[in-house]
């Protein structure tokens, strides 16, 4: 294969998939959802335009993939986190988590302020099963058992945690007000704290 062919002969589907998938969500985080065009991301990542409706659908079915994968801890998040005392968990936890921001970037913070659509029930619907599905994924990375009579409110403050998180880190990548560290200690220690204290004082009622 010479240099001169097209670059989309030289990708699997599932890697060529994660490309287009890739520059998509840069241009979402570094421009606002309308300027962005499916010829834009056809051009980002060197395929036809037609190859994005085979993978995707429309532009707004993979905004909405992006918004969802971005806003959903991962699986593999449950691998990360050993055994050991909840603090040490946490601790881990978060440095994973603030790593995975700093990759994800703009992409993280359109997604956390997400106006790209207006109004729209469907991305809200998206960004509540997110959630849902990261706090359980975070209860289970940490080992957390949850009466399943609780399990909604535990599920609900972690969920609220979560809006903590968002503030935090943008606080971080956005305003400059704090920095990793200091971002790292405030959550951490309030997940702790949120466990050790907060949990039993709302399940035990």
């Amino acid at each position: 294969m010479t240099d001169s062919e097209p670059r989309w002969r030289r990708l699997e589907p599932d890697q060529r998939r994660e490309q287009i998938f890739a520059c998509a969500a840069r241009l979402f985080g570094e421009r606002p959802y309308a300027e962005v065009s499916t010829s834009d991301i056809a051009a980002a990542a060197g395929v036809a335009r037609g190859l994005i409706n085979h993978y995707f659908g429309t532009k707004r079915q993979l905004y909405l993939s992006v918004l969802r994968r971005t806003m959903t801890i991962p699986t593999a998040a449950l691998d990360i986190v050993t055994d050991g005392p909840l603090e040490e968990k946490a601790r881990v936890a978060v440095d994973w988590f603030l790593t995975l921001v700093t990759k994800q970037g703009k992409t993280w913070l359109v997604a956390t302020a997400p106006d790209g659509l207006g109004s729209d029930p469907e991305v809200e619907a998206i960004l509540v099963e997110a959630e849902r599905r990261s706090a359980a994924r975070v209860l289970e990375a940490l080992g957390v058992k949850v009466d399943p009579a609780h399990s909604e409110a535990c599920n609900a403050l972690i969920r609220a945690y979560g809006g903590m998180v968002k503030a935090a880190g943008r606080e971080w990548l956005l305003r400059g007000d704090l920095d990793r560290d200091q971002v790292h200690t405030l959550l951490s220690r309030s997940l702790v704290t949120l466990i050790e204290e907060v949990f039993p004082a709302v399940t035990d009622r």
